[in-house]
């Protein structure tokens, strides 16, 4: 199934039953007021939000309305938990590659992940609005997904069966803050603003053969000022799929229903399949010539995120964004 958060004024929004088409939607009235109510008791109210889904794609839907994901906030407008991993090992090689580090061996076969801020997601078609050009202003395109209650410990072969959704990331960062926090060796802060989310969340099975061990098997697609810069398969070079991601998470700590876990930059080893950040064509550009060429984000840019079946049919909707200068 297909789910959403319509903005009404409150911090959590409303939450939304939206066709598989995404052409229309309904309240899920009497099942869920929020994603994290439904989050929160799954097994119960899954199977009723499943129900409501049915009858939508047949046509039988109860007070349908037209969808239009300027309406949304992001699926979950806050979560308990968001930690971002780097399961695209390639991605972290180009960068530290491009500023001659070493790269541990240890990152091929223990996950990097951040804890971000989630008291505060952006919805899929709101600016991004930061104060300064000057920060280095640059997108992250990648898949994300939302889980259950997760035990302490859990083992990787049974760390699927807590994933719950799946959806896409906008992952802001401000390039030119990273060194000087990563210097100070605490990880990021302020260089992670907050994370944009696309309009719609799935389950997996809407994924259909795409979703295979853990991983989504389709190309993830970034239109900068509209132009299409980036298009690699997620389910490719994909060192460390979500049951692992999860499994190094929950390794000395529980995760609660709600808990959103990211894969980190999409990124394959191909170029041609272009880039799904700035960092990324930059590092490349260091390599090949000694000094990048390609500038960061400005205000007035833009940025579209979006993952098509193979039908070339929008799954999540997209993540639609201007970014804007904050008044001072």
């Amino acid at each position: 199934m297909k789910l959403a958060t319509l903005k009404d004024g409150s911090r959590d929004g409303q939450l939304i039953i939206v066709s598989r088409d995404l052409k229309t939607a309904q309240i899920a009235d009497g099942i869920a007021p929020s994603l994290q109510r439904a989050l929160d008791d799954w097994n119960f109210i899954a199977p009723q939000l499943e129900q409501a889904y049915l009858q939508l794609n047949a046509g039988r839907g109860t007070n349908t309305f037209d969808f239009d994901a300027k309406n949304c906030m992001a699926p979950l407008p806050r979560a308990y938990q968001w930690a971002d991993g780097s399961s695209y090992v390639n991605h972290v090689e180009l960068v530290r590659k491009a500023r001659n580090a070493e790269m541990p061996d240890s990152f091929w076969h223990d996950p990097l992940m951040y804890q971000g801020g989630s008291d505060d997601f952006i919805g899929p078609n709101d600016d991004i609005v930061l104060a300064s050009e000057e920060w280095g202003i640059d997108f992250e395109s990648e898949v994300a997904v939302i889980t259950g209650d997760v035990p302490a410990g859990v083992k990787v072969q049974h760390a699927a069966e807590h994933i719950r959704l799946l959806l896409l990331v906008n992952d802001v960062s401000l390039r030119n803050l990273i060194p000087a926090e990563l210097a100070k060796g605490f990880g990021f802060f302020q260089s992670k603003p907050a994370s944009s989310f696309s309009p719609v969340a799935v389950t997996p099975d809407e994924l259909g053969e795409a979703w295979k061990d853990g991983k989504v098997h389709l190309p993830l697609r970034s239109t900068w000022n509209g132009t299409l810069v980036g298009q690699p398969n997620a389910g490719v070079d994909m060192v460390f799929s979500f049951p692992q991601l999860i499994t190094h998470l929950c390794k000395t700590r529980k995760a609660r229903a709600g808990s959103v876990i990211g894969s980190g930059t999409v990124s394959n080893k191909d170029s041609a399949k272009g880039y799904s950040c700035i960092a990324e064509k930059r590092a490349l550009e260091m390599i090949a010539g000694g000094e990048p060429q390609t500038p960061f984000m400005k205000f007035g840019d833009t940025i579209k995120i979006e993952m098509l079946d193979k039908n070339g049919k929008s799954i999540f909707g997209a993540i639609e964004q201007s970014v804007t200068e904050h008044e001072t």
